[in-house]
């Protein structure tokens, strides 16, 4: 059975808090158990604890790291989750420049509520030029 769209805009609420909270397993908690992440064409991040990994490597390179919801759009199981992320690089080896960049992940959800599949996108160039630039 689809989801409705108010579910689909929780959830899209949540998961921007479970990035903005710092907590690694709290992100990958909204994927199903072998769920999978792809950014950018970039290799696919599959399970649980891999997908943990991928935020914790982002809150070491932006330890005040925030993403915030900007829309979602749904139908059925399916969604576009529209974010924008603002930190500063001041991680390990980091450019100390603040970076605030906008992006997407369409999903395919389960009927759980669960992340089966996320293709998530954003301007690598302009990420690339904020770091060595900032803003």
């Amino acid at each position: 059975m689809p989801l409705n769209p108010i579910d689909i805009q929780n959830i899209a609420k949540r998961y921007a808090e479970a990035w903005s909270s710092h907590n690694p397993d709290s992100v990958a908690s909204f994927y199903e158990e072998h769920g999978k992440i792809t950014i950018n064409d970039g290799d696919a991040v599959v399970g649980r604890a891999a997908i943990a990994d991928v935020a914790r490597s982002f809150y070491e390179e932006f330890p005040d790291l925030v993403v915030r919801l900007d829309h979602i759009r749904s139908a059925g199981n399916r969604a576009v989750f529209m974010w924008t992320l603002e930190g500063t690089n001041t991680g390990p080896g980091g450019s100390g420049h603040t970076v605030k960049i906008g992006g997407w992940e369409e999903w395919r959800l389960s009927d759980a509520a669960r992340v089966i599949e996320s293709n998530g996108r954003f301007d690598s160039v302009e990420y690339e030029r904020q770091l060595a630039e900032g803003l």
